[in-house]
């Protein structure tokens, strides 16, 4: 099964998915599905994780590349392929085009993680740094495939990428054959259609919901639209997800296929992304956790059982410890009080005796003494505290007060 440039938009079917599947035996694997006892709760019926973060390369972009680089033509592998890519569709090129003896270049943008470029470089490709944003990493591979006869290979709008990425969709159909519903992460659009169309061919009362970033929501106003629209400057944590502009491949098939596609905010990004890690011991990127994102922020709008695609576990460590942050924030683990008190030797070690016995953790102490505000014995300490939720905040700022301070929560 291949499909050559003159077959751009040639419809994707079941049969397309089922020979991707036969040519990734062996070379993808098929991920685990594991259940989650907290989202069962939540949703009241049971949910499932599938987990392409254990994906070879770390997320589910292989499936796709293998795929599209398999279906080459002799003169077109020779002379090697070229991509442009943050992290994950860039690590899936290289090994797949290494599996495959293929000469593989890779555009990333100056910024891209460290862990993600020597990653690339390990499987195999020569990467070479251009440009600040995606968009301007993805004109010079472009100008690099027409100026050395490379093939681009697109990440998500091409029929061979969204055949190989439908094989996700097959698999989970064989691993809970009773499900209902299956929520999966949308940038593009490459798995979420090619999950539609295997699901659907076969199981055509299975609801597929696809999610995105708000600060990247592109589907929703195409769809209404009913043509694919530009998100002039999407911005978000979950950089899988953060795509401007709907594929045109996938976009029709979305539009077709998928039941509802809903949105996340940053913090719901973050809640869920600690949430996999806390309670399902699983390292998930923000656009893998995009799926646990909309359970949490909905939980009786899915009908079960469920199937939450985790698509991916490529996190840079610098943003997983801000994300890991702001997820406790955002939850209510965090606490941050201003208070005043008397500028005078022991006042510090009477506050934190009085925090010693409500087990909290003191993260950080800072003082002001210069402030006009304050008076000229007095003095304003912040303190950073790890609570255990928001009722344990509350009782906090409240056994303060009662003991006599003056608190200010902050944020």
């Amino acid at each position: 099964m291949s499909f050559s440039a003159r077959d751009t938009f040639r419809p994707v079917i079941l049969d397309d998915i089922r020979g991707a599947q036969k040519m990734l035996s062996g070379v993808a694997r098929a991920t685990a599905m594991e259940g989650s006892r907290y989202l069962t709760g939540l949703v009241g019926s049971p949910v499932h994780l599938k987990c392409e973060n254990l994906q070879r390369t770390g997320s589910f972009k292989l499936r796709g590349a293998y795929v599209r680089i398999s279906g080459l033509r002799p003169e077109e592998r020779a002379a090697g392929v070229v991509a442009a890519s943050a992290g994950n569709h860039a690590q899936g090129v290289a090994l797949a085009s290494s599996l495959l003896g293929v000469r593989s270049t890779v555009f990333m943008p100056v910024g891209a993680p460290l862990p993600k470029t020597a990653a690339t470089r390990e499987y195999g490709a020569d990467v070479r740094l251009h440009g600040q944003v995606i968009e301007e990493t993805l004109a010079a591979a472009e100008e690099y495939a027409e100026r050395t006869g490379a093939v681009f290979i697109h990440p998500f709008d091409h029929p061979d990428i969204i055949a190989g990425q439908g094989t996700v969709g097959l698999e989970i159909l064989e691993q809970c054959p009773e499900v209902r519903t299956i929520v999966v992460g949308i940038g593009g659009g490459g798995l979420a259609a090619g999950i539609a169309v295997a699901v659907k061919a076969v199981r055509p009362d299975v609801r597929v919901i696809g999610v995105q970033a708000e600060g990247a929501a592109a589907y929703p106003p195409s769809l209404a639209a009913g043509r694919p629209v530009s998100v002039r400057t999407p911005v978000t944590m979950a950089d899988g997800i953060r795509v401007g502009r709907p594929g045109d491949i996938p976009f029709k098939i979305i539009g077709d296929l998928v039941d509802e596609v809903r949105t996340v905010s940053e913090d719901e990004l973050s809640s869920a992304l600690l949430l996999c890690l806390e309670r399902a011991k699983l390292v998930v990127e923000p656009a893998g956790a995009s799926p646990v994102a909309a359970l949490l922020s909905d939980p009786r709008a899915f009908r079960g059982p469920v199937v939450a695609v985790l698509s991916g576990g490529n996190v840079d460590p610098l943003l997983m410890q801000r994300i890991l942050r702001h997820g406790m924030a955002a939850a209510g683990r965090y606490l941050s009080l201003r208070l005043r008190l008397t500028d005078r030797p022991g006042a510090l070690a009477g506050l934190l005796g009085s925090l010693s016995v409500l087990d909290v953790n003191v993260l950080d102490v800072s003082h002001v003494r210069t402030d006009p505000r304050l008076g000229l014995t007095e003095v304003e300490v912040e303190l950073q505290l790890e609570t255990k939720g928001p009722g344990h905040c509350e009782e906090v700022a409240g056994v303060l007060r009662s003991s006599g301070y003056t608190v200010s929560v902050v944020g």
